[in-house]
């Protein structure tokens, strides 16, 4: 297996990051599959017929999405560390992907045809400014298929973002990486299982460890850069949940009506205002319900700026249906 190890400086460094690039990275995988991840159904049904009329147009984007999707080692290329935190943006990615050279693009093509589960070759990658094309082809994908969903796309990851946040908050690290993958753990006092492939350790320097969540349903990497460090890319937990009927009522008698709808709720952070605004309720009745869960361990508050934001804990998401 293979450890990301973490220096006690190292982990007071590490961060939660977005990834434009990512997501579009995870995007193509998506499109390019048989079947839609099922909370991405609606999305999928939308755009994969205009991508696939996209690709037979174009062979490099289509050489590029084969290889993304049939490997297990996605190429150097596109897997780059975010630099503007949560709001990094594509175009400051895609910077350095035009700034390299066709040796180091084909490279790392070649990397990535050797992890490939299919037979596949590359003379889709034959011409030369492979830098200016990759981070085209990636625009593309970008402006044509992403963007348009970004808005809730970016809910949903900040969502996510937040409830790790919550996690670190109340229980560490160890806790908050828990879960992120099938494979990702804690492992001792200072290392992140990322992966059970053989390969040699990763030491994280003083910047610390980002980690970014992408809507891809399952498949974890690694990127690396010499003047980024590292960020670990996760799949995140799904958009929305359903709470079935005989769970709310359940939770209604367990806990009462007002705090069974605010604990709910909460599966989004929010503040008191927002919460008393969205229920219609008084600001003081949430904020006596908010203090009752906040005891018992089901929702955390974390402060942004003069702002006290709230969120469900483990607890009181499994208590939640989450």
């Amino acid at each position: 297996m293979t450890l990301l190890r973490l220096s006690p400086l190292a982990l007071s460094r590490s961060r939660f990051a977005l990834s434009p690039l990512a997501e579009t990275v995870g995007a193509i995988i998506s499109l390019r599959r048989a079947r839609p991840n099922p909370w991405m159904s609606a999305w999928y049904a939308t755009h994969q017929a205009s991508f696939d009329r996209r690709l037979k147009r174009d062979p490099f984007l289509r050489g590029l999405a084969d290889l993304l999707s049939q490997t297990k080692w996605l190429p150097d290329g596109v897997v780059l560390p975010p630099t503007g935190g949560m709001g990094t943006s594509l175009s400051a990615e895609l910077e350095p992907v035009g700034a390299m050279t066709d040796a180091e693009i084909r490279a790392a093509f070649e990397v990535s045809l050797r992890h490939s589960w299919v037979e596949q070759d590359l003379r889709w990658a034959e011409g030369s400014d492979l830098g200016p094309a990759l981070a085209s082809a990636v625009r593309t994908v970008w402006s044509r298929h992403v963007a348009p969903d970004w808005a809730r796309r970016r809910e949903a990851l900040e969502r996510e973002v937040m409830y790790r946040a919550g996690l670190l908050a109340a229980y560490g690290w160890p806790k908050a990486v828990e879960g992120m993958s099938r494979r990702s753990r804690w492992i001792g006092a200072d290392s992140i299982q990322f992966s059970d492939r053989p390969g040699a350790d990763r030491h994280i320097g003083d910047e610390g460890l980002q980690f970014v969540p992408v809507t891809l349903q399952s498949g974890t990497w690694l990127c690396e850069s010499t003047t980024a460090g590292y960020a670990l890319v996760y799949p995140a937990r799904r958009a929305s949940v359903e709470f079935p009927t005989e769970g709310r009522v359940a939770l209604e008698r367990l806990i009462g009506r007002g705090r069974a709808e605010l604990l709910s709720r909460l599966t989004r952070p929010g503040t008191a205002s927002e919460l008393a605004r969205e229920l219609g309720v008084s600001l003081g009745t949430v904020g006596r319900h908010l203090r009752i869960l906040r005891d018992a361990g089901l929702i955390v508050g974390l402060r942004e700026g003069h702002k006290v934001v709230y969120q469900v804990t483990v607890r009181g998401a499994g208590l939640a249906g989450d």
